[in-house]
């Protein structure tokens, strides 16, 4: 690289000391460990419990309708390629999933090419230098790297287990409180698994207003939900619309991690906010690809199947994991389970934090989760690990509780 070069890029991104000294994004360093670990341990593969990929393949009434759209050569050659079929979609889907009814598809819906653009777009949309966005802790980490590059300031809300993972809203103080443009929310949870309560909402509305906050509620797991508890939305508690929007996307509920589709409702000035910001960031997503993304929200019996699956393999890993001292509770809604770390190995290494931890793992076990240490030390386990039948799923989870059962942890 040549010499000037390296002192051109922004600060926001590390400045002359980028790719120098700037730290590894957490799921970058987990895929050198274990692309090192492939290297050295030929005859024992890695089993992957770390990101939250679905497994499975898109529906073939999905892949079968981006097929016959994308052979239409008008599909590809429109310069405007909104197409508000989608957003109608969205709107029925709302309805008969979470029981949101009335949602104006032009004024309070607008599609994105997936949840992760539009939770950066939704920061520029709002947030000048010196405000403030609410982030819970741990969490997604978009909002907030997009919140530091403008100039913003983030305040974590530490998520504990004694509050159900629930962050204190009580407990902001009140010069925070006048700064903060932005409450953001993720339930079900990424990483916990927590789900929020009706009242939990109805609380996070009264304080919105009171503060004049606009609330991002992360929906992308809204839909994945076991044993009896149905998907709820934000949006089904009186006054979320004056106050927020909710973001999901087809990703999770669907298996389309890759085609990149998802949707934003709400609240209608928040809206015009964010759709002001994506016009200027992109020209929408191929209409073949939102063609294939109403065939799915038009099917939300694709998302109960993988309910089931998600589900089974929540029990399989609740039981082996348990077995080997761990303290897992299989969650509501969602793609894994979250557990404190041991303190060490009888005998061998103390643990120093949950990376610690998870690098051992991949080293000593080949097998790889991800590790947060945002709030103490814990590990996120997902299901999403790839096994293509029943009996493939009980024989991985069987060499999981194998390789963990000699070692002796420190509780």
């Amino acid at each position: 690289m040549s010499d000037y070069i390296q002192n051109l890029f922004a600060e926001r991104i590390g400045g002359s000391s980028f790719s120098i000294k700037g730290s590894l994004y957490k799921f970058e360093k987990i895929k050198q460990a274990c692309r090192e670990i492939e290297r050295t341990h030929l005859d024992t593969p890695i089993i992957d419990l770390g990101l939250g990929k679905p497994d499975w393949m898109a529906d073939s009434l999905v892949i079968d309708t981006f097929y016959s759209e994308a052979k239409k050569s008008k599909i590809t050659v429109d310069d405007d390629n909104v197409i508000l079929a989608f957003q109608k979609a969205a709107v029925q889907y709302m309805d008969k999933v979470y029981g949101v009814s009335g949602l104006d598809s032009e004024e309070e819906v607008c599609y994105c090419i997936g949840s992760k653009p539009a939770f950066m777009m939704m920061v520029e949309a709002f947030i000048n230098p010196g405000d403030i966005c609410l982030m819970t802790s741990p969490g997604f980490p978009m909002m907030a790297t997009m919140t530091k590059w403008l100039g913003g300031e983030i305040y974590p809300l530490d998520l504990k287990p004694e509050n159900s993972f629930l962050p204190d809203l009580d407990s902001i103080p009140e010069d925070i409180c006048k700064r903060a443009k932005i409450l953001y929310l993720n339930y079900p949870n990424n990483p916990t698994g927590a789900v929020a309560p009706p009242s939990f909402f109805k609380k996070v509305i009264e304080f919105a207003k009171e503060n004049q906050i606009i609330v991002v509620q992360d929906a992308v797991y809204g839909a994945l939900t076991f044993d009896g508890y149905k998907p709820f939305s934000f949006l089904s508690v009186d006054g979320a619309k004056d106050v927020g929007i909710e973001i999901h996307s087809l990703s999770k509920a669907f298996n389309m991690t890759g085609w990149s589709l998802g949707f934003v409702a709400g609240n209608a000035s928040i809206l015009k906010g964010f759709a002001c910001v994506k016009h200027h960031n992109d020209f929408g997503q191929l209409k073949a690809m939102q063609y294939a993304g109403i065939k799915a929200l038009e099917h939300p019996e694709i998302t109960e199947k993988t309910n089931m699956k998600y589900s089974r393999r929540h029990n399989l890993l609740v039981n082996a994991l348990s077995a080997v001292g761990f303290t897992v509770i299989k969650p509501k809604a969602g793609l894994y389970l979250y557990t404190k770390i041991p303190k060490g190995v009888e005998g061998g290494e103390t643990f120093k934090n949950a990376e610690h931890f998870a690098q051992w793992l991949i080293k000593e076990k080949q097998i790889s989760v991800v590790p947060w240490d945002d709030v103490g030390h814990y590990v996120r386990i997902s299901v999403t690990f790839i096994a293509n039948t029943e009996t493939e799923e009980l024989s991985l989870v069987q060499e999981i509780q194998k390789r963990l059962s000699g070692v002796r942890f420190l509780w």
